[in-house]
């Protein structure tokens, strides 16, 4: 009988004890690790909800952009994006529209989740190190634009594979000599014929374009939101917050302004993702007189062939069809965001 109460005992100093670290955790402001994991799961979910809402939404407008960019250009079968849309509706029906975009939400969930949980984090321990330095420190454009980077570069490079088959899966037709079966069944072909080397084909153009991409998105889309609640420009600032619609024109401008810089690199990276595959001339070149095998030896030696044999604008092959999936995909991204970390309780802002 003593013994069960000095156990009694014991398990209640312990609740006390605990209780009082807890309070004492939340005195100093540090959040106990079951609210910190917590907190992290609600970001990863936001992101990856933002990403695979955003996507969807603009599905068709991402297939037509890749057809553009790798498409022969003596077989042209896309020409522009209404014509491009009408002819997929055309020849392959409605799901044709959609096609490649599971894998595209597959692989774009947990590259959302990890970009904008990674962003936060970056800048968190940007802004730590720059605190070190000068006590008012806050964050700049250029110190968002380096968070950015590091976010896109660590989701880029987690989820890469699945983009890289994704290209694939999107550009193939009813038509195309060999048909692969879905994302799983993409995986393990390459794997197989190519080695696992094969899965991070383009891997460097994409890392190098997702620098000033997400970079840009990132420092631009937050800039213009705190230059906004600052300045009370427009008056578009009510109790110190933006509407929706405000920041969907923000995340428009934001995404704009990344694709332009980036998208050359963007169409290299199709265009080395095809290399290797034994029937990608056929899918690239349809019914077109030259079906030479698509050979690059590297990021320049793809950026050389295509200027010398395309001209420079093919650099911006598939831009007006991308421009207009960007603007809406990215303004819904982080409208989206927000929105769910409203939703979960978590505190969206890093710091001002």
């Amino acid at each position: 009988m003593a013994s069960e109460d000095v156990k009694t005992s014991e398990s209640a100093v312990s609740t006390i004890v605990n209780l009082a670290e807890e309070a004492k955790l939340a005195r100093e402001g540090v959040k106990a690790p079951s609210y910190a994991v917590l907190s992290i799961c609600k970001s990863l979910v936001a992101g990856g909800v933002a990403g695979g809402v955003s996507r969807t939404a603009v599905a068709p407008l991402e297939r037509l952009k890749i057809l553009l960019q790798v498409q022969n250009p003596h077989s042209i079968k896309y020409n522009g994006t209404i014509q491009g849309l009408k002819y997929i509706w055309r020849t392959e029906g409605f799901r044709g529209l959609f096609k490649g975009n599971g894998t595209n939400c597959a692989r774009i969930v947990p590259n959302s989740a990890v970009k904008f949980f990674s962003y936060e984090q970056a800048s968190k321990g940007i802004l730590y190190l720059y605190r070190q330095q000068t006590d008012d420190a806050q964050l700049t454009p250029l110190l968002r634009l380096g968070a950015g980077a590091c976010a896109g570069i660590i989701a880029m490079s987690a989820t890469y594979p699945m983009d890289m088959v994704r290209g694939r899966l999107t550009v193939q037709t009813d038509n195309s000599p060999f048909q692969y079966r879905g994302m799983f069944h993409a995986l393990s072909t390459v794997l197989r014929e190519e080695g696992p080397r094969a899965l991070y084909k383009g891997w460097l153009p994409s890392v190098i374009g997702v620098i000033p991409y997400v970079g840009l998105n990132f420092a631009v889309y937050e800039s213009l939101k705190d230059w906004l609640i600052k300045s009370k420009a427009f008056g578009l600032v009510e109790d110190s917050e933006l509407s929706v619609t405000t920041r969907l024109a923000c995340g428009a401008a934001a995404g704009t302004v990344g694709q332009t810089v980036a998208y050359p690199l963007d169409v290299i990276r199709r265009r080395m993702q095809m290399v290797g595959w034994k029937e990608a001339a056929s899918v690239v070149t349809g019914d077109g007189r030259n079906k030479a095998s698509l050979e690059y030896t590297g990021m320049i030696d793809a950026f050389r062939k295509t200027v010398r044999h395309e001209g420079f604008g093919a650099l911006y092959k598939g831009l007006v069809p991308n421009s207009v999936k960007v603007v809406p995909s990215i303004a819904l991204a982080f409208v989206t965001y927000e929105v769910v970390k409203d939703i979960l309780g978590v505190e969206i802002r890093i710091s001002d």
